[in-house]
């Protein structure tokens, strides 16, 4: 067998996705699994998907006890915000985490305090492995912050512009639509079917949204050799969609030189020069727009991006999978650096359509 896993927060979609994900990965082996309000329930008849698979048959969902999760090689925390921090504190300095909440992501307090209403809890390696530089950091880490699904989508589309100096910082400006699994398992009245179905709706408007100090953090932190580059500001609206699951970000920023023309193909080379060769981020060819359909049980993010001469902006659009590339697939790639694996084990970058 190869390496031991435990999962906290199991019994969530981002818990049954990574069960799912793990349940037929090659190199690692379903350890202790923890659910707080699950303790004691079939594994399967909270995650029916994962029904036949003979090490899930006869599971039920454990307390999350330190001592239990702490009989792995390796901790996956798919908990609300605030959680994973108080649990984290509990187990063993040398255990190997990865925190699918919020928890960690920030290096800013203030940035903190601002959007969450739990003590800071401080920083981890950041787990967006297509980043610059974020491998080889990942791989020397024991604790990372896996990113959240609509700042992963973002900063994939933003990143290689702003880096290349192709588009400015202070103007940026994403709508991002989610299906109704972004917003977790727990119930809500606002997501009943009834409220879902044909309707599409805003919420957490005008800076309010808690990805939005992420975004703009790894979206400066990034933009290295970019001389005299101020920090990213950035306005988001999040929308929700009658879907059960995927994201598309339509992403726009000012061009820096908007006079210069052809600007579509400088914006494609820069895409295509940071994603070249990346297992899961997929250029799309010119004049081919991202759908979340085609997406869907993938690892993978497909992008495009266009310059918009009349407004002057920059125009890029990705989509993935919100519990995939945005969550549990993301982190098992994460995992799969930190333990020494193949970074696409267990994984696959062809998504379900229709």
């Amino acid at each position: 067998m190869g390496a031991r896993v435990a999962v906290a927060g199991a019994s969530g979609y981002a818990g049954g996705e990574l069960l799912r994900l793990l349940a037929g990965h090659p190199d690692l082996e379903i350890g202790p699994l923890a659910a707080h309000g699950s303790a004691g329930t079939r594994v399967t008849e909270v995650h029916p998907q994962l029904t036949g698979h003979p090490g899930l048959r006869d599971r039920v969902f454990g307390p999350a006890d330190p001592p239990l999760l702490a009989d792995a090689d390796l901790l996956f925390t798919a908990l609300p915000h605030g959680e994973s921090a108080r649990l984290a504190a509990a187990l063993p300095a040398e255990l190997k985490i990865i925190d699918l909440a919020a928890d960690f992501r920030l290096a800013d307090p203030r940035a903190w305090a601002r959007y969450y209403p739990t003590p800071y809890a401080g920083c981890w390696t950041y787990g967006l492995p297509e980043l610059p530089g974020a491998r080889e950091a990942i791989r020397a880490s024991a604790t990372v912050a896996a990113p959240g699904c609509y700042a992963t989508a973002a900063i994939l589309a933003l990143a290689p512009l702003l880096a290349a100096g192709l588009v400015e910082p202070a103007d940026i400006v994403i709508v991002a639509a989610s299906g109704t699994s972004g917003a977790g398992r727990s119930l809500r009245p606002n997501l009943l079917a009834t409220e879902v179905m044909g309707s599409v709706s805003a919420y957490q408007v005008a800076g309010t949204h808690r990805h939005i100090p992420e975004i703009e953090q790894n979206l400066y932190s990034e933009r290295t050799g970019v001389p005299a580059s101020p920090p990213v500001t950035l306005s988001f609206t999040p929308t929700l969609a009658p879907m059960p699951r995927g994201i598309l970000a339509t992403c726009t920023a000012r061009l820096a030189s908007p006079g210069v023309d052809p600007q579509t193909p400088q914006l494609r080379e820069a895409l295509n020069a940071a994603y070249d060769g990346e297992p899961f981020v997929h250029v799309l060819a010119e004049g081919s727009w991202p759908a979340t359909g085609p997406t869907l049980g993938s690892n993978a993010a497909h992008l495009q991006v266009a310059a918009d001469p009349h407004a002057g902006r920059a125009i890029a659009i990705c989509a993935l999978d919100n519990l995939v590339k945005g969550a549990a697939g993301q982190a098992i790639q994460v995992a799969n650096l930190m333990l020494g694996l193949p970074e696409t084990a267990g994984l696959t970058a062809y998504g379900v359509n229709p």
